[in-house]
């Protein structure tokens, strides 16, 4: 046996590494394609204000990003487009969403949604808490 330490992108390598995880999930959990779910909004020049990206799979939506502009905070945009993005993912079926974010970040914002804290990593020393945080539908 090699074992390897890579420093770079090796995209290919992890095509192969999450094909295996896909494979082993279908061998459970039955067949099901993930797919990519993303709303954002721009303004009238086209420049991104904000969005909400992830994936829905297995009734679940996987929240990976979500993002608003500064001067765009606080208008309201981000939780509009987090409700445009769950009714989405519930139009596909989802009963739940899942999301990460740091203690500097958003769990309030996500608790304001409805989200639940369901998992937590403390901070230590200088690295943030990093709460897990799950809705229902």
């Amino acid at each position: 046996m090699k074992i390897d330490i890579i420093n770079e992108e090796a995209t290919a390598l992890v095509d192969t590494l999450v094909a295996g995880v896909r494979q082993y999930n279908v061998d459970n959990m039955g067949d099901e394609t993930s797919k990519p779910l993303t709303v954002v909004a721009h303004d009238d020049e086209g420049k991104l204000l904000g969005g909400v990206s992830g994936r829905t799979i297995y009734k679940n939506f996987l929240i990976n990003v979500v993002w608003v502009h500064e001067q765009a905070r606080g208008t309201g945009l981000g939780r509009e487009l987090m409700q445009l993005a769950e009714v989405a993912a519930k139009d596909r079926g989802c009963l739940l969403a899942q999301v990460d974010t740091l203690s500097f970040q958003a769990p309030v914002f996500y608790q304001k949604l409805g989200f639940e804290i369901v998992g937590r990593v403390p901070q230590i020393a200088d690295i943030p808490e990093r709460f897990f945080l799950m809705k229902t539908y």
